[in-house]
């Protein structure tokens, strides 16, 4: 999309100016004329800011799930696809979303259908999302496909606002347990240094020790901030480029202790809720494992995804694979395989799904309840420490005096 100033008479006569996105200036001069405006003067932008503003980025989780239910709302309350785009487009606070809408109106006013307009959009609307629209656009229940996109992308970003808000806090926390240590290292420790070294006392083991880390912080800070932003880098740059160091991080998450259960129910509720979505919707079997490999996040259940997809290409079943797999819980291959015998895999996966989001609620309840004051005594004995190294050979000095 591109930036178009323009100035031109409103319908009543009067003089406007302003700038539109369109993909080029007739488009540009045909929505201005649509909404009342004649443009006398128009030309592409080119102010850095409108350059800016019209690079392409990610969609932010809440705008997408505002978008689907008020989507959805509008189809159900028989607007048509052009008018339901067109409004969406309008109102939309993303700025990418609504470059994205206002594209897909273009096409769709051209004849190409929602899920082909939506589809050349491959940023911001997920495959997941233009495979289901294909689908209800094939079966003509689009309103019915929208609810469930709807209800569906609503689950996930609750599932996800529940994991993050409860790994925020200890994150919070041992960072200014950071800062509060490497102050006092900087700050406190070296003043009472250099009383120590007037008074020519003898210093007991702790107060050696919480010396050594103060002189090594005070002459090589600039080391370890080096340091810490090489991790930081290396880390970002191997997690992107290097598969193998990908799959080695979701393992190890996986298999740490307590936060590992609660991420791998997590990685199931939502593997069983978008697999779900996308059998009511129709969308062939083979298909939909290739989506939900893509859309999961986490490579090593999405191995044992593609495995399950293997197992239906050689005539075997779905559930095999989970079976032989120590990521799925035996209540999750009983009911797939009994979803499979019965041919209502997409009500047991929707019942999988109900289960674990619920036991993630429970959780992530539970575990704040008891992080909170761990991590509070974590603080409070790495402080306590460093303040007994300094009081311990206090005492003693006040004894000799």
């Amino acid at each position: 999309m591109t930036v178009f100033k323009y100035s031109g008479r409103t319908s009543t006569g009067a003089m406007k100016k302003g700038t539109v996105d369109a993909e080029n200036q007739n488009a540009a001069v045909a929505k201005l004329r649509k909404q009342g405006i004649n443009p006398r003067e128009i030309a592409e932008s080119k102010s850095l800011l409108h350059k800016e503003l019209s690079l392409g980025g990610k969609v932010k989780n809440e705008d997408f799930v505002v978008y689907c239910r008020q989507f959805a709302t509008l189809i159900r309350a028989g607007i048509s696809l052009v008018e339901s785009t067109n409004i969406l487009a309008e109102q939309s606070t993303s700025k990418t979303l609504k470059k994205a809408l206002f594209a897909v109106e273009e096409d769709i006013r051209t004849g190409t259908t929602f899920s082909g307009a939506a589809a050349k959009n491959s940023k911001v609307f997920p495959a997941m999302f233009v495979n289901m629209i294909r689908a209800g656009e094939a079966t003509g229940n689009l309103d019915e496909t929208l609810e469930r996109l709807a209800s569906y992308y609503e689950k996930q970003h609750n599932l996800k606002k529940k994991i993050e808000s409860m790994m925020m806090y200890p994150a919070v926390l041992f960072l200014m347990t950071i800062v509060v240590v490497v102050f006092l290292m900087l700050t406190i420790v070296p003043t009472f240094v250099d009383m120590f070294a007037d008074f020519d006392a003898e210093l007991p083991g702790i107060t050696i020790f919480v010396m050594g880390i103060s002189e090594f912080i005070q002459g090589f800070w600039w080391l370890l901030l080096i340091l810490a932003v090489a991790v930081v880098v290396t880390f970002n740059y191997l997690f992107k480029n290097n598969e193998q160091f990908h799959y080695q991080v979701h393992y190890f998450l996986l298999r740490m202790p307590v936060f590992g259960k609660l991420l791998q129910k997590a990685a199931i509720a939502r593997m069983s809720r978008t697999l779900s979505s996308l059998f009511s919707s129709s969308v062939p079997i083979l298909q939909a494992l290739s989506i939900v490999e893509k859309v999961m996040g986490n490579p090593v259940m999405g191995k044992v995804v593609l495995e399950s997809r293997a197992s239906l290409e050689k005539g075997s079943s779905l559930s095999a694979p989970l079976q032989k797999s120590w990521l799925f819980p035996p209540l999750v291959t009983q009911m797939t395989q009994i979803g499979e015998q019965t041919g209502s895999l997409d009500y047991m996966l929707e019942k999988i799904a109900d289960f674990y989001e619920d036991d993630v609620d429970r959780s992530v309840d539970t575990l704040k309840g008891l992080i909170e004051p761990l991590m509070i005594v974590f603080l409070a004995a790495v402080v306590g420490t460093i303040v007994l190294a300094i009081m311990v050979p206090m005492f003693s000095l006040y004894e000799q005096v």
